[in-house]
């Protein structure tokens, strides 16, 4: 006989308290899990967008993040003369020497607080290298005059860096003369100025790393060889946009620390939903009995107590993955361990994050059901007409 689906739609909107119960809790753990997914997410699109793919980046060999790498000015002269970088107009070498410090910003707004933000010191040639650092307002520092410039991201976190503001930086004050927009890269996260400058402020001997430009892919493997064979230099070189991307390793955590906290939730909503089903099956006992009665087979009751439940969980995933959707494009910050510094990005809820989002809810659902409906199955007809 036909499963009595029917008889369950009846059951849910007749008992709509238990159903509204069921299906926000399922919301909420659904909710929970996506936004964890979405911080990680965010996290590994600001570091896989970072960087140009022709371009390559030297740090010292065995540091892992430009802020613990050290290149000497005799280094950087064996280097920003090799044939094998590319030339502007002018038959300038298309290099910029780096240097990264930070600094501690207060909050925007009046909030309490601040956090360190990084300055990154560029040569004249650093912007053109990164061409999606976009200038939208003010113009680009000029060396030798204690300029810089800030991201429109971290201008909006944190006060005193807009465009005009004076920044004092230990005994010196910088002012800001233009802002950008790196598209959502880790860049958002920085304030630029002049390279030998941010040295010369920060007492820094040696710079960060060095950005280059090779000629094309052969120049750019011949490069990499030559500067990682010579034992003098004791450099890693590695594509921009690789070392980025291994940057991204605070989402890690994230990510996990998400799945932990969903698992605990999903626990929790399998034994609620489990609860809410036995409840709900012992609340109409007699009508599972009158179902047996009129010629529903144990399977039938099964399969049809099953589908009440996951389609209950896949509601409440529908409802927890749209109010997740708020959160898409959410700006924030989180601190960066490799740099200590404050990483700002966007949550990033994608349709693979949601479609796991609704697979799980209906699972929640199954496993929620699932006892319950053996339990109403096995049980005798005639008990089950006597129950009251």
């Amino acid at each position: 006989m036909r499963l009595p689906i029917q008889y369950s739609l009846r059951n849910v909107l007749v008992r709509w308290r238990s159903t509204i119960a069921t299906v926000l809790g399922i919301a909420l753990v659904v909710l929970v899990w996506i936004i964890m997914q979405a911080l990680a997410a965010g996290l590994e699109t600001a570091g896989g967008t970072t960087g140009d793919p022709r371009n390559l980046l030297v740090v010292r060999k065995g540091s892992d993040s430009e802020s613990t790498s050290q290149i000497g000015l005799d280094d950087l002269r064996s280097i920003q003369y090799s044939e094998e970088i590319a030339r502007d107009e002018r038959s300038r070498p298309l290099i910029s020497a780096d240097t990264l410090v930070t600094a501690y910003l207060p909050r925007a707004g009046g909030a309490e607080g601040g956090a360190n933000v990084i300055f990154r010191g560029v040569s004249p040639g650093g912007p053109a290298l990164r061409p999606q650092v976009k200038l939208v307002s003010g113009r680009w520092f000029v060396p030798g005059k204690r300029e810089a410039v800030t991201s429109v991201r971290l201008a909006r976190r944190f006060s005193g860096v807009n465009l005009g503001d004076e920044i004092k930086l230990g005994s010196r004050t910088l002012t800001v003369v233009g802002q950008f927009d790196a598209g959502g890269s880790a860049f958002d996260s920085e304030a630029w100025m002049d390279s030998d400058e941010a040295r010369s402020i920060f007492n820094r001997a040696n710079y960060a790393s060095v950005l280059i430009r090779p000629v094309d892919a052969a120049a750019s493997a011949r490069l990499k060889m030559r500067l990682e064979a010579d034992h003098r230099l004791t450099m890693r070189v590695v594509p921009e946009t690789e070392y980025y991307s291994e940057q991204t390793k605070t989402a890690g955590p994230i990510r996990f620390g998400g799945n932990v906290i969903a698992t605990v939730m999903s626990i929790g909503a399998v034994l609620a939903a489990m609860n809410t089903m036995y409840a709900s099956v012992g609340a109409r006992t007699r009508e599972i009995g009158t179902l047996r009665v009129l010629g529903f087979r144990r399977r039938s009751i099964v399969a049809a107590i099953l589908i009440e439940g996951t389609c209950l969980a896949f509601v409440g995933g529908l409802i927890g993955g749209a109010f997740s959707l708020l959160a898409n494009g959410y700006k924030t910050g989180t601190m960066n361990f490799q740099t200590f510094s404050e990483t700002v990005f966007e949550l990033t809820v994608t349709v693979p994050t949601l479609a796991k989002g609704l697979a799980f809810a209906a699972l929640v659902g199954l496993l929620g059901a699932l006892l319950p409906a053996l339990r109403a199955s096995r049980m005798p007809v005639i008990q089950a007409l006597k129950a009251v």
